[in-house]
């Protein structure tokens, strides 16, 4: 440009030495960095950037900072164009085609004159033809035609022209380049960090600058850490949330904060009196989004809130359907949702994709629910759909789809507990939670540990209901075992009375579970003889029911596998092993023949064969990890034997890792070596053999690095088959774990989840679980944004 003389030149404002009308920053920049750094590598790349998100997730503060940091590269300056107050077209008094209405907008602002000849936009593009500027077009979303038109319109008159625009959804204008802005990240509720490193979390990182502001005495302390992790929890990490929640401080504290944000709205009314009225309350800025979603839209938006936590497609389909809203339209519904930011879609799931939406938004969603109506007959249709749900996972167990049912059931989780609440709180619905517990196969609690929960539901629902048919003998016995795991006292009566009810009614499916629980109490009794004769007992009676279930036979069969040969009966134990492989490998089922596989190597160290008895514990876990059979306890009774293989030879400094491994996983899931009776004695023998091979501190050391392990390190270890990620760089402090940094180094290399699995011989479900933590505690959205942010870490590779 030569200068302000050319009649098809901007008229140049100058501040200071900068020319435009960006607005100073009036607080500081909290976290950001990273999307920072991707819009201006995109802004190098393409013409116009657009940043996506739900309301109050910080676009605009993002896209201020971005020309703030850019505009010297612009000789015709920066410009800030705020279409929030420009009515959308059907609320106008005056008729003028909308993308006119924003192009006057931008000409005041330019300073172009418009004439009363020309409409505005032709106005603007004979005077943008040579200027070399950069316009940051904010709150594009309800006047998504208007703007894409205009943007599309500038951007071909205009090769110097750049456009960053904000809106909840994308103007999906030709060569536009998308950038969803996350909210901050927050800490891990489970693990939250130390209090020194608690700052480096953006979210909390925010709640601390204005809580300080807002209360100049304020200080994150070890007293009040937890109810600001659990403040930033709740309100997703939304910055507009989280600045309206520290400026409560003057009059509460964050435990009072922490303690009100049940009704969240209420809670956060109040902000500068200078911005925008749908960013003074948490609610006008949700109220506004709601607003600008079509009929169908809303009505979906309020159904998806009955989800508890992430859902499938399926699962829309099932529960959200109806006449008002056909099942053939929620895939482009659902799609709009996704694109204005209502809809998160959850990260890289393998063959489904899934979605979740922020608390907030849910909390929304459920109040419009009520007010249709239509909230309780949405959560008995979701009870409904879930019911069948794991009717269809117990079915199929069974078979090659078994590793599938088990990451679906575990990613499901908290909307079966929802199910099973609902019906637990609802009057006559107490057997609906008695169904889905007892369809959920038998090793799904043991798989995933989940002893005390189930044990919480079953309870609830047994003093909830006089019926005492076999579905109530089946649920006492079920509670029974469960409690038998956690060596609770509990369990002789629920085995008792369940019994008892089982003779009664002659149901020889439930009788032979009460014979399988005392065997295993037998079992952990180390009277191993009684066991198996109990076992037996259980197959007989198994034997003349009328519909046998194949799942409750395949537990009782690897179990007495383990009584069998530990009891000194070989043969019995192998044919029974024999059998289990026989059902199993046609089925392609993972988890009963891994740990037959378990029990047998058991058989194998107790008649001397070292080599046999490893190769089939090695055989187990990678059989759980190329299945994707997230089977912690079975993993860890694994390793546990092959401390005692390797002590046997004579490499005592690896059997005390196994051990250290074992115990940590053990009682991590609530049930330590002592409760497993059979397995102490010789536990205890590998201890005190390992020990007086190391000497008590070397013993101690190892022991102690093995419990410090995590279970996919112990497994790794064991296979020995890992190949190393470099460690994380003490230069840079991370919010990730060490695992996670490992997951992160090997996204950075490009390697697929199934890659990422192999490598740190993990199950796929599990690396895609990290990688999910990883983006949720770094705020992205994709790989890619992983791989660049360790690159920055990592400079030299």
């Amino acid at each position: 440009m030569a200068g302000p003389r050319a009649t098809n030149q901007v008229v140049r404002r100058r501040t200071g030495s900068v020319i435009g009308n960006v607005p100073a920053e009036l607080s500081s920049f909290v976290g950001r960095q990273d999307e920072l750094t991707q819009v201006k590598r995109l802004l190098s790349t393409y013409r116009m950037v657009t940043l996506t998100g739900v309301g109050g997730v910080g676009k605009t503060r993002l896209a201020l900072r971005t020309a703030t940091e850019v505009r010297r590269a612009f000789p015709d300056g920066a410009w800030f164009i705020d279409l929030g107050g420009v009515l959308p077209p059907e609320l106008a008094t005056f008729e003028m085609p909308d993308a006119q209405a924003v192009a006057g907008l931008v000409c005041a602002t330019l300073g172009v004159r418009e004439q009363s000849a020309r409409a505005p936009v032709d106005a603007l593009r004979e005077r943008l033809a040579r200027a070399r500027l950069l316009l940051v077009l904010d709150n594009c979303e309800h006047l998504l035609s208007a703007c894409a038109m205009l943007a599309e319109a500038l951007l071909r008159a205009s090769p110097g022209l750049r456009i960053v625009a904000t809106s909840r959804e994308p103007l999906t204008v030709v060569g536009e380049a998308t950038l969803p802005v996350p909210p901050l990240p927050v800490p891990d509720r489970h693990e939250p960090p130390a209090l020194a490193d608690l700052t480096r979390c953006a979210s909390v990182a925010l709640f601390t600058a204005r809580a300080t502001a807002a209360l100049h005495d304020f200080q994150l302390t070890e007293d009040n850490r937890l109810a600001v992790v659990e403040i930033c929890q709740r309100l997703d990490g939304l910055p507009l949330a989280i600045e309206l929640a520290a400026a409560r401080l003057p009059v509460l504290t964050p435990h009072q904060i922490a303690d009100r944000l049940i009704d969240r709205f209420a809670l956060l009314t109040r902000s500068s009196r200078r911005s925008p009225d749908r960013q003074q309350t948490l609610r006008a800025c949700v109220d506004w989004s709601f607003d600008l979603c079509t009929k169908d839209e809303q009505r979906l938006w309020a159904r998806l809130s009955t989800f508890a936590d992430s859902f499938e497609f399926d699962a829309i389909e099932g529960i959200c359907a109806s006449d008002d809203l056909p099942v053939e339209e929620l895939l482009d519904l659902t799609n709009s949702l996704v694109d204005k930011s209502i809809l998160v879609r959850n990260h890289d799931h393998g063959r489904s994709a899934r979605y979740r939406m922020l608390q907030t938004m849910q909390v929304y969603g459920l109040e419009k629910l009520r007010e249709t109506g239509e909230d309780a007959f949405l959560a008995r249709r979701h009870r409904d759909w879930y019911e069948g749900l794991v009717a269809r996972a117990r079915a199929e167990w069974i078979s090659n789809r078994q590793a599938y049912w088990l990451t679906r059931l575990t990613r499901e989780y908290p909307n079966l507990r929802a199910a099973v609440d609902f019906s637990l709180r609802e009057p006559g619905e107490v057997d609906a939670a008695l169904r889905i517990a007892l369809s959920l196969p038998a090793m799904y609690w043991w798989a995933r540990g989940m002893f005390r929960e189930g044990r919480r539901w079953l309870k609830i629902a047994l003093g909830a209901t006089t019926e005492r048919g076999v579905r109530h003998t089946r649920a006492m016995l079920l509670a029974s075992r469960l409690a038998f795991a956690q060596r609770d006292g509990d369990a002789s009566r629920l085995l008792e009375d369940g019994e008892r009810l089982a003779r009664r009614l002659d149901a020889p499916d439930a009788i032979a579970q009460a014979m399988f629980i005392r065997g295993t109490a037998a079992m952990f009794r180390n009277e191993l003889a009684l066991a198996v004769e109990l076992f037996e007992a259980a197959l007989a009676t198994l034997d003349r029911a009328a519909e046998p279930e194949l799942d409750q036979r395949l537990h009782v069969m690897f179990t007495l596998v383990a009584a069998a040969g530990l009891a000194g009966d070989h043969a019995r134990a192998s044919a029974c092993y024999r059998e289990v492989l026989a059902i199993t490998e046609p089925n392609g089922e993972g988890i009963y023949r891994s740990n037959a596989m378990w029990a047998h190597g058991m058989v194998a160290w107790r008649q001397g064969d070292l080599d046999e008895a490893a190769a089939l514990q090695l055989a187990s876990l990678r059989l759980k990890c190329i299945h994707g059979l997230d089977d912690t306890l079975g993993g860890a009774l694994c390793l546990e034997v092959l401390g005692w293989i390797e002590a046997g030879q004579q490499r005592p400094d690896r059997a005390a890792t196994f051990l250290g491994a074992a115990d940590a996983a053990l009682e991590d899931l609530g049930t330590p070596i002592r409760t497993f009776g059979h397995l102490a004695e010789q536990h205890d023998e590998c201890e005190r053999q390992t020990r007086n091979a190391l000497g008590d501190r070397i013993f101690d050391e190892t022991l102690r690095h093995g419990r410090g392990l995590t279970y996919e390190e112990a497994l790794a270890y064991a296979l020995g088959e890992v190949r190393s990620a470099p460690p994380a760089t003490s230069a840079a402090p991370t919010p990730l774990t060490r695992r996670q940094q490992q997951v992160a180094m090997l996204v950075g290399r490009g390697l697929s989840n199934r890659e990422i699995a192999s490598a740190l011989v993990i199950s796929q479900r599990t690396a895609e679980s990290h990688l999910e933590s990883i983006l949720t505690r770094l705020g992205f959205s994709s790989r890619a944004q992983v791989a660049a942010w360790m690159a920055r870490q990592h400079p030299d590779g």
